[in-house]
């Protein structure tokens, strides 16, 4: 089949090799789009067709898992990915509001991605550490107790992209790594 979405010969493979190991093809769908998002940040209706076709689906097959699963987007994200957890016990310390926060300081609403592409925010479902509430993900960093408050410093760090680093802040994929040297 035609490259026609100028997927890596990396993602070609796995795709290669995800789809046998699935009983019927169909069954591969979402590891597929999985894939397809990984390294084009989401599946528009072009890599939507593309998958059905190498998966011997309908497009529309494809768009069902594509707009039911909110971990699946037709749109990429920011540069910057701002995930703000609003399960229960986030939501008793704060993350409504820190939220809000996010939304002003930021300039982009939730759900949205900011006008000039930098910025995205999603209030969403767990993000399981529920314990350390109101989490929020920047990227793939994890951060641990930002409430309100403190999601206005938070957040004017991120904008000066000083975040990273800062003593006030430490992920806590970063604490891991200080902790085993």
């Amino acid at each position: 089949m035609e490259n026609t979405l100028n997927l890596s010969v990396d993602t070609l493979t796995k795709i290669d090799e995800v789809v046998p190991k699935y009983p019927e093809k169909r069954s591969a769908a979402l590891m597929v789009i999985h894939l397809v998002q990984d390294e084009l940040g989401s599946v528009n209706d072009s890599a939507c067709e593309w998958i059905a076709h190498r998966l011997e689906l309908q497009p529309i097959n494809i768009k069902e898992l594509i707009t039911f699963y909110p971990m699946l987007r037709e749109k990429p994200w920011g540069r910057k990915h701002v995930r703000v957890c609003r399960t229960l016990p986030c939501a008793l310390r704060g993350s409504y509001g820190t939220c809000k926060t996010f939304e002003k300081k930021l300039g982009v609403k939730e759900g949205h991605v900011r006008e000039d592409g930098e910025y995205s925010l999603e209030f969403m479902e767990c993000l399981a550490d529920c314990g350390q509430g109101p989490v929020v993900i920047v990227d793939e960093k994890t951060y641990e107790n930002i409430d309100a408050k403190r999601a206005e410093n938070f957040a004017e760090l991120l904008i000066d992209g000083k975040l990273d680093g800062s003593v006030d802040f430490t992920s806590y994929e970063d604490s891991l790594n200080q902790e085993s040297k």
